[in-house]
Order: structure tokens, then sequence, then C-alpha cells
């Protein structure tokens, strides 16, 4: 099925879609460049890629060739993927009364979070007990974790947040660094799921 403009549907990405994608390129790019020590000359050196059309990305304004933004992934060390991939800036929560729990033959079943891409998991139970924090932990280069508060209450803490969780209630973040879970005079059971790039 064609539109009036003539292009099949669903062929192209939706206007949101789209600048969703620009952006999340035009942050992984300035990251990793800043990161790498590297200015916008200098890249564009390395790359053979205009300062103009490395700073357009930056911006989120252009739509850069794929052959661009290999070569803009290669120098820079990055996957294809990794540069593209949209990341979580913040942590997204849910709690219990959100959402739109959907009738499934005699269920009732409410989404919590899909997966924007293909990835391999870990699902796991916890059990903590009462004024407890857990050791640190991160689970490297584009992980992100999912945790269901099943029962009690536990804090999920970073070095720059810190979320209160009660039974119901769902969190989801980037799990690239350090994190912990602490109780307080309530134990917690805790579903985690650790999802990982295929990158």
């Amino acid at each position: 099925m064609r539109s009036e403009s003539g292009i099949a549907a669903g062929m192209v990405p939706a206007p949101s879609e789209a600048a969703g994608v620009r952006g999340a390129i035009a942050a992984n790019l300035r990251r990793t460049r800043l990161a790498r020590g590297l200015s916008v000359r200098e890249l564009a050196e390395l790359t053979g890629v205009s300062k103009a059309l490395i700073s357009q990305v930056e911006r989120g304004v252009a739509n850069p060739t794929v052959e661009v933004l290999s070569r803009l992934a290669t120098t820079l060390e990055l996957t294809f993927g990794e540069l593209t991939r949209i990341h979580l800036v913040g942590p997204e929560v849910i709690r219990r009364g959100d959402g739109v729990p959907l009738p499934v033959g005699g269920s009732t079943i409410r989404t919590l979070f899909a997966a924007p891409d293909r990835r391999r998991f870990e699902l796991a139970e916890g059990d903590i007990p009462a004024d407890t924090r857990s050791a640190k932990s991160s689970h490297g280069r584009g992980s992100v974790e999912h945790a269901y508060v099943v029962s009690g209450e536990v804090t999920v803490e970073t070095g720059e947040w810190s979320v209160t969780l009660a039974a119901g209630d769902a969190l989801r973040f980037t799990s690239e660094s350090d994190h912990v879970y602490a109780t307080g005079p309530v134990p917690c059971r805790v579903l985690t799921l650790i999802s990982f790039s295929e990158d």
C-alpha cells in the first residue's frame, strides 16, 4: 500500500522516531568524541568528514549517510549499533497504579517495559532483609536493568540519583555504573532483569 507521496507505508519512520534516532546519534557522537579528547576539527581530519557536517550531526539537524556514520563509528572505536543506540538518560519509574492491565484469557497483564532492540538477558529474584545495602554492582557497557518490587520497599541508588520503590512499582535504568539496592525497616522481594547489548 502506498501513500499519496508514493512511499510505501511503513517504510519511512515517523518524524518523532527519526528525531529520536538523530538525537541518539548526536549525543553518542559528542559524548564519545569528548571522551576520546578529540575536537571537531581533529575528528574531521581523521574521518574525512567535514567539520560542518560533524557539527550538524552533533546538533541533531543532519541526516548523515550510512557511510558517514560508519566512518565516524570506526574512528571512535564504536560499533554502528553503539553509535545509533538510544540510551536511557535517567531512570524510568512505573508506579503500581500506572498503565492499563489488559485481559488475556482469564488473566490480566500489565506491560511494564518493552526492549527497543535485540538483547540477551538475566532474570533474578532477590530477597533483601530489612536494613540491608547490597554490594555495589554494574553490568558493562550498554546494559539496562529492570526492577519490579513484589513485596516490601527498596531504594535503588547510584551516584547521580535515588528512587524508592514500593510493591507493584517498576524501574528501568542504565546499569553501566555502580548501583545499590537498600532496604529500610521492611524487607523486600524484588525481581531484576538485566539486559545486555548484542553488540
